[in-house]
């Protein structure tokens, strides 16, 4: 029997080695006060009253800490990890089709997060839910208050771009588990193998409309060790 609600699973990104961070662990793993990065983030969907499973895409040396991680922090809705890639591509392609050889349900909405991205919102999450279910897709972008400059050495600056006509991606990034099979199998067609995002792979294989939902500053991603810094100094507030 068809279910009047669909199932809606959060995706999250957790292959990176972190090597710009330098620590001794990849960055969804640095640890506060016992807590991951990532718990931070799997918490953040495990509260959320729409979200039904969370699945992490890891190495797989680390998942028996992933479980761990979800013990501690009473994630129930933490189903299991899949295997990720050398490259943040390979992790991303093999996370949609590894829900797919787990039988996920093709009208599934699945919610793509970067797990280093810890303060995203409850609104953010809500608003990337509906606006799949009500248009077929979420795009999770903000504005920026600064301005944009144009250089083609590092060192002069040749012009500006308005920044009215400019937004910064974020994640989530929210489709159809039925779509994001098809832009896989696009993907594979086009010969692409590598991308940078979700968000770059939908614009290399033509994918439109794209919907916009508003994101926030606070929902950064975690990337440089003064990142860390910023972190701790959030979490330390008891900021979500």
């Amino acid at each position: 029997m068809k279910q009047d609600k669909p199932t809606i699973i959060a995706l999250l990104l957790a292959g990176g080695y972190g090597l710009r961070i330098h620590s001794t662990r990849p960055k969804q793993f640095i640890e506060t006060d016992g807590e991951s990065i990532l718990l931070h983030t799997m918490k953040a969907f495990e509260r959320h009253p729409l979200v039904d499973e969370i699945w992490v895409v890891c190495n797989p040396e680390w998942s028996s800490y992933v479980q761990k991680q979800a013990n501690i922090g009473q994630v129930n809705k933490f189903r299991q990890t899949l295997r990720s890639g050398l490259t943040s591509y390979e992790s991303l392609i093999n996370g949609i089709q590894g829900l797919e050889q787990k039988g996920v349900e093709p009208d599934s909405i699945v919610v793509v997060h970067e797990s280093v991205r810890p303060f995203v919102s409850h609104e953010i999450i809500t608003n990337n839910v509906v606006s799949c279910l009500e248009h077929g897709n979420a795009i999770t972008a903000t504005y920026s208050h600064e301005s944009y400059l144009q250089t083609t050495d590092g060192n002069t600056s040749q012009g500006f771009i308005s920044r009215e006509t400019l937004m910064r991606a974020q994640t989530p990034i929210t489709f159809r588990m039925k779509d994001l099979s098809e832009i896989v199998r696009r993907a594979s067609e086009q010969g692409i193998t590598k991308s940078q995002s979700l968000f770059t792979l939908v614009n290399e294989i033509g994918w439109a409309p794209l919907h916009i939902v508003e994101g926030s500053m606070l929902n950064y991603k975690i990337t440089l060790p003064m990142d860390v810094e910023i972190y701790n100094r959030l979490r330390s507030i008891n900021y979500d």
